[in-house]
């Protein structure tokens, strides 16, 4: 199974720091050795990640901008890793779910990251915000 990363997972895989790093990285040592391709990646997710672990206000010691674009490069890169990209069809499920389900502008990022990986038939997320995504009733936590 191919599993959706949201950004909560990478900060969590990446910084030491973040509140259940062991954990992501545990999980995904284990899904690495089960399968050769495990991971879908939105763009969307690398450059909130980027924005996430280079914030001073959220880390005692953020990564600097170099620092967290070869992360996000590496990931992006990466063999284990299928790039997803929003669609048409993504694009109009997003605004449909956002309507839908009365979702305010606090929710608009994590609903077009939904709509693009559930368009590209990717129905398990890895994040640590799950109800994010349970609202919409496609999905299960990849965790």
């Amino acid at each position: 199974m191919i599993h959706g990363v949201d950004t909560t997972f990478l900060v969590q895989a990446e910084l030491r720091e973040a509140p259940g790093h062991e954990a992501a990285r545990a999980w995904l040592d284990q899904a690495l050795a089960q399968n050769s391709q495990p991971l879908a990646l939105a763009p969307q997710v690398l450059t909130e990640f980027v924005h996430v672990v280079t914030d001073p206000r959220r880390f005692s010691i953020p990564l600097t901008m170099e620092q967290a674009l070869a992360k996000a490069q590496g990931w992006w890169e990466a063999s284990e890793v299928r790039p997803v990209y929003p669609t048409l069809d993504s694009t109009r499920m997003a605004l449909l779910w956002l309507r839908q389900y009365r979702l305010g502008r606090k929710r608009l990022l994590d609903t077009q990251l939904a709509a693009t990986y559930y368009a590209a038939g990717i129905t398990s997320v890895l994040t640590s915000n799950f109800t994010d995504f349970e609202v919409f009733g496609v999905f299960k936590a990849g965790r």
